[in-house]
């Protein structure tokens, strides 16, 4: 795909609202080969999805070997709205608490004090942490209003032309 063309799903008003969600499932290949799939917290910063972790990690000995991952971002409402990308994960190691981490759970209800605990806690148990940034390099929203799985509009398609 194009800069322009996944500039301009993802501008969309269900993509946005996607993008501002916590929670996403984040794909990638294990080092035997076989698939992984994790939910994970992110953020967006309008060109790329920051996701932060430990430094030990599982993951990120898989995403040095391959970077290629993909993600999904959905809602748990009938019918469903889902946000498919796929990039390249960079990997950037940081003392502290990355600022994205921190907005990343701030949707969460805490109140102020315990806010201020959740934040001493991480800051405690961290010395650093990665940031795995995900340049999106394909996606799709599927809204099951004006858009379908790939498959489905196939099968739209083909039932048009037969009816024609």
């Amino acid at each position: 795909m194009q800069q322009h063309e996944i500039a301009e799903v993802l501008d969309r008003p269900y993509s946005r609202e996607l993008l501002a969600r916590d929670l996403a499932r984040l794909a990638y290949v294990a080092p035997d080969g076989t698939p992984r799939t994790i939910p994970i917290a992110f953020t967006w910063n309008g060109t790329q999805i920051v996701v932060c972790t430990s430094k030990n990690a599982p993951k990120l000995s898989s995403l040095r070997a391959n970077p290629a991952v993909a993600l999904t971002i959905d809602t748990e409402s009938h019918p469903p709205k889902i946000l498919l990308l796929r990039g390249t994960a960079e990997l950037d190691v940081v003392d502290g608490i990355p600022e994205e981490y921190l907005q990343m759970n701030g949707t969460y209800q805490m109140t102020p004090e315990q806010r201020v605990e959740w934040e001493r806690e991480v800051r405690s148990l961290y010395d650093g942490m990665v940031r795995i940034v995900i340049t999106p390099t394909w996606v799709k929203l599927i809204d099951f209003e004006q858009t379908l799985p790939s498959a489905v509009e196939e099968l739209a398609r083909q039932r048009a032309e037969r009816a024609a």
